[in-house]
């Protein structure tokens, strides 16, 4: 008999998992045994506290394994609102990269020249009422952006994101010149301003920040 036959007749199958497979079972079982020893460490901590505190009640495993599963899904829960707040501060300057989100290379996209006018265009709408409450009020402009005075919907800035301009409030539209209200941080590194003549122009941050430091001239 042809010695290679005996050779095949007692090999045996062999299975093996490709790397990728290899690393994410190691994971999944890395997670799995991090988690059973978190509760079980919930449980001997809250059993612990029952000593002192009658009342409690005593936590078995699969009460402190539901526990420890309820506060994961509420972590999960803030982080999402976390990453979802970021992007709504931030929109186009994050990419999915796997479960992760990283800043694209690019940043946020290039703006264009009509949503740069109806940023603009807020702005004088703005304007155009504090300068109406001016009018009735001795010159005076509204406290702060949560008056009455004004609707709430005329301090949001343009888009979905319901952020409100930055407002100074405390100033009279006969007074020196100076930031009356300006974009967010929204809008990036140059935004917007309304000064209290009534002028609107674009202005780096920069700019804006010294000039509220400085304070009227």
């Amino acid at each position: 008999m042809d010695p290679r036959a005996l050779v095949l007749l007692a090999g045996m199958p062999f299975f093996h998992l490709t790397d990728l497979s290899q690393a994410r079972l190691e994971s999944v079982s890395f997670f799995l045994v991090l988690f059973l020893l978190v509760t079980l460490g919930v449980k001997a901590l809250w059993n612990r506290l029952g000593r002192d505190v009658p009342r409690l009640p005593r936590l078995g495993f699969g009460a402190a394994l539901a526990l420890v599963f309820l506060w994961a899904l509420g972590f999960q829960l803030v982080l999402s609102m976390i990453a979802g707040g970021r992007e709504l501060m931030t929109p186009g300057a994050w990419e999915k990269t796997g479960t992760t989100y990283t800043l694209t290379r690019e940043g946020p996209p290039a703006e264009g020249e009509l949503a740069r006018e109806a940023r603009r265009q807020r702005l004088e709408e703005l304007r155009e009422a504090l300068w109406v409450h001016a009018a009735r009020n001795g010159q005076a402009f509204p406290a702060s952006d949560l008056s009455p005075e004004l609707p709430e919907a005329r301090w949001r800035v343009v888009g979905a994101s319901g952020l409100h301009f930055i407002y100074v409030g405390g100033q009279k539209a006969d007074g020196p010149r100076a930031p009356l209200a300006y974009e967010p941080g929204l809008f990036g590194p140059t935004r917007w301003v309304l000064f209290t003549d009534g002028d609107i122009r674009a202005v780096p941050i920069e700019e804006i920040h010294a000039a509220l430091l400085r304070g009227p001239p």
